[in-house]
């Protein structure tokens, strides 16, 4: 292990990028406890820990949220801005076309994505700000006037700084930007996890064995979901692909044997943050109607956020969505009609089928069948943590599965990515 370490940092470049990579970290985290004015900080974390829906939001923030600082949303405008950006990549033949430039169109795509950031961070702090001031759950800051606009304006610019220092990340350091800042938020909050977990189990100076079972049987849990995501990561589905041989020139071409990887969990964790978002935008207007002038108005406000507050109708329809959302978003990044048209195109085919048609239903079929497995995995991590809230009994432990897919996911990749550097060098000496 030493010699690997000692090896890695005799690289000046690479020692460079570890450099680079850790700084930002260090600075994002740094900002991450400067506190915007006119909030109980304790009240705020104990909200975010206590409920499990604005936990995850405050995950997806990077867990900036709970100490309302001066990057109150994290990267998350800038997510909802890339995923809508994608979507519209898929609908508008302008942006497709752009897509298929190479290099030059994702540099536009990537701009607008950074412009369309800013009207995102706006309304969504915006939104989080007036939420909090409505007293949404006990919680009740004093931010109006001039000064609410201020804080918008400076959670904003938080925003676009840590999207900037993610995509330095991204450029000059070693792995995803935005998602080492989101892994990096999840990891901060585990000691406190602990803190909080130990004085639960021992804090009135005896053990409470019924928790303390509830703990191993928590922990067992998690490390069977590690195994799982690893598991669901590396998985693949492999369609053998054939390319006919032709004349080219003088020489002969074509002629090879490969595969077609089709992954079971291949959106990732998208799908958890469609469904969240479509989970908090109603919970959201309902509770901030909830004080309307209009007695009708506050009335339906009030069952409505009465009902999507419901422990079992919220983890159904949480379940329902995610599962919904894996196949959707699944289907807007694997298209097999794209795939069978490059292959006829590149002269590719896949045994036993006829080019075209025949080759976009199997494509389908098969993915069909793969996308329905990580659809039904992705949906169980996405209402584990109420799960194991309500078997357990264990509160203080916000983190989950979705929090653990985050963190093995970018680990894996940063692996991967660090692992394609080293080789690169080796090659080159």
């Amino acid at each position: 292990m030493w010699a690997t370490i000692k090896k890695i940092f005799s690289h000046e470049e690479l020692r460079r990028r570890i450099f680079i990579t850790l700084a930002i970290l260090v600075i994002v985290r740094f900002l991450a406890h400067i506190p915007l004015p006119g909030v109980n900080p304790d009240i705020l974390k104990q909200f975010f820990a206590q409920n499990q829906l604005f936990g995850l939001i405050n995950m997806f923030a990077g867990g900036t949220m709970e100490n309302f600082s001066i990057v109150l949303m994290g990267v998350s405008p800038y997510i909802t801005a890339s995923i809508i950006v994608q979507l519209l990549t898929m609908v508008i033949p302008s942006l497709e076309a752009l897509s298929k430039e190479g290099a030059s169109g994702q540099q536009k795509i990537n701009q607008y994505t950074r412009i369309l950031t800013i009207p995102m961070a706006i309304a969504q702090s915006f939104g989080m700000i007036s939420l909090l001031s409505r007293g949404f759950s006990g919680v009740q800051i004093s931010i109006t006037g001039m000064d609410l606009i201020m804080a918008i304006l400076v959670v904003t610019s938080g925003t676009m700084f840590l999207m900037w220092l993610g995509e330095i990340i991204s450029e000059e350091g070693i792995g995803n930007g935005i998602s080492l800042i989101i892994t990096l938020g999840i990891i901060a909050g585990i000691p406190g996890m602990i803190r909080n977990t130990s004085l639960v189990l021992f804090g009135s100076g005896g053990v409470d064995t019924t928790k303390i079972l509830s703990l191993v049987l928590f922990v067992a849990v998690l490390a069977a979901i590690i195994f799982l995501i690893v598991f669901f990561n590396e998985a693949e589905r492999r369609i053998p692909v054939s390319y006919a041989r032709h004349i080219q020139g003088r020489r002969s071409v074509g002629g090879v044997d490969t595969y077609l990887p089709l992954k079971p969990a291949q959106a990732g964790v998208i799908p958890i943050i469609f469904a969240l978002s479509v989970l908090v935008f109603p919970t959201s207007i309902a509770e901030f109607l909830k004080t309307a002038k209009s007695a009708v108005l506050a009335d339906w406000s009030a069952k409505i956020a009465n009902f999507l507050n419901n422990d079992l109708w919220h983890t159904s329809i949480y379940f329902i969505l995610t599962f919904a959302f894996t196949f959707f978003y699944t289907g807007i990044i694997f298209s097999p009609q794209k795939i069978a048209e490059n292959l006829q195109k590149q002269g590719g085919y896949i045994l036993g089928k006829r080019p075209g048609i025949e080759t976009k239903n199997y494509l389908a079929k098969i993915m069909y069948q793969v996308v329905f497995i990580g659809a039904i995995f992705l949906s169980i991590i996405a209402v584990l943590p109420f799960i194991l809230e309500k078997s357990t009994g264990l509160t203080t432990i916000a983190i989950g599965g979705t929090g653990l897919l985050i963190m093995v996911s970018v680990v894996l990749e940063t692996v991967d990515q660090f692992k394609a550097m080293m080789l690169m060098r080796q090659y080159e000496e």
